[in-house]
């Protein structure tokens, strides 16, 4: 039976040595028992760091993290019970996969009888049994991800940590595996700490995503959670493929307008700006489109965004049009239905739902209040 932990961090913090923004910044944040959690952000954004600090491969300065009950801030990395399955793979090349699979087993003076039971178990679980016997140069790449967590599996840790182990696969198989990877974990209730920078593996994967900036934690929530209410206009502009369009607006005492879109604002969001400057926020699935012919309109404005389509991406289920808003250089995408018949130079007016409207502090970046 594996045991089950949560994650701790308080106020977890690394600068490394000649830098003066810490790399992870008062990192507070816990991981329930059982829990796929996803840290998810830009290059450079502290989410390996969070992992090497719970992994202990990076010290924290300040701050505490525990795995259940202990404080493991200071425990040596092998002592931490945990397993982690890095990007490179990082198998041995001169033994054979079950060699592989069992290694650390042996280390740990298990029997050899026990081990084989072990790795015939974690080759079970991951369609390698009739690879056993051959050497990681025979293995495809996705063979060779399997191998490794076979390894991590076998150990039955606490927690596992992984560090984007799809990044070396094509995209066919990455889909794939993040989806053999996630019914895994569900399989095992291991609870788990996977880090990538591919917003899409991270939706689809985590019970929770934490979404991390500069060293700090924006937004922690299910997927679903992040989608439909960011927190700030960091997290809204993150995730989601294309990313949400955002609108630079103005703002009156009951409204907000950009170009020729115009939109309410309540009393409270008002009172919450901290300077007439607001964002406006649409995602690319919450505008109707409706063609427009500026010469049956002389006025030249609609309920929505007058814009010139300059590029579609068809996909064949769906479509984007990328379209150039009039009068400015912003570029706004708008999804529609594949095989639209939509083309390059297509005059459209791109009406919000009012459903799918978010509003930010133009200032602050932060959400305004429903």
């Amino acid at each position: 039976m594996v045991s089950m932990a949560t994650v701790t961090f308080q106020r977890a913090t690394r600068t490394y040595p000649g830098t003066e923004a810490p790399a992870v910044d008062g990192l507070d944040l816990e991981i329930g028992d059982g829990e796929f959690l996803v840290l998810v952000g830009p290059s450079g954004c502290g989410k390996s760091t969070t992992l090497r600090m719970l992994a202990g491969l990076e010290p924290a300065n300040s701050g505490n993290i525990f795995i259940g009950d202990r404080d493991v801030t200071s425990v040596p990395p092998k002592d931490r019970d945990i397993a982690m399955v890095f990007q490179s793979y990082a198998l041995y090349p001169h033994m054979t996969v079950a060699e592989n699979i069992g290694f650390h087993l042996k280390i740990k003076k298990m029997s050899k009888k026990q081990r084989a039971v072990r790795v015939q178990e974690a080759a079970r679980i991951l369609d390698l049994e009739g690879l056993l016997d051959r050497k990681p140069a025979k293995l495809s790449g996705g063979q060779r991800q399997r191998v490794a967590m076979g390894r991590a599996i076998v150990r039955e840790p606490q927690v596992f940590l992984m560090d984007e182990p799809l990044s070396n696969l094509d995209a066919k198989l990455r889909v794939q595996t993040r989806t053999q990877i996630a019914a895994l974990q569900r399989q095992l209730g291991v609870t788990t700490v996977y880090v990538t920078h591919d917003q899409t593996e991270a939706m689809t994967m985590g019970d929770r995503v934490a979404v991390m900036n500069d060293g700090v934690l924006q937004q922690c929530a299910s997927p679903r959670e992040l989608f439909t209410h960011p927190v700030n206009e960091f997290v809204a502009g993150f995730i989601g493929s294309p990313s949400m369009n955002l609108l630079a607006a103005t703002s009156g005492e009951t409204w907000a307008g950009y170009g020729s879109l115009t939109i309410p604002i309540t009393p409270e969001q008002r009172s919450a700006l901290t300077t007439p400057a607001v964002t406006i926020g649409v995602r690319p699935n919450d505008f109707t489109i409706s063609e427009r012919d500026d010469r049956d309109d002389a006025s030249g404005s609609g309920p929505g965004l007058d814009a010139t389509v300059q590029f579609v991406e068809e996909l064949g289920s769906e479509a984007f049009l990328y379209c150039l808003a009039d009068g400015s250089e912003q570029e706004v995408v708008a999804r529609t239905d594949g095989l639209s018949g939509s083309q390059s130079g297509d005059r459209v007016s791109l009406v919000p739902r009012p459903s799918g409207l978010h509003l930010f502090d133009g200032a602050t970046g932060s959400r305004l209040p429903a």
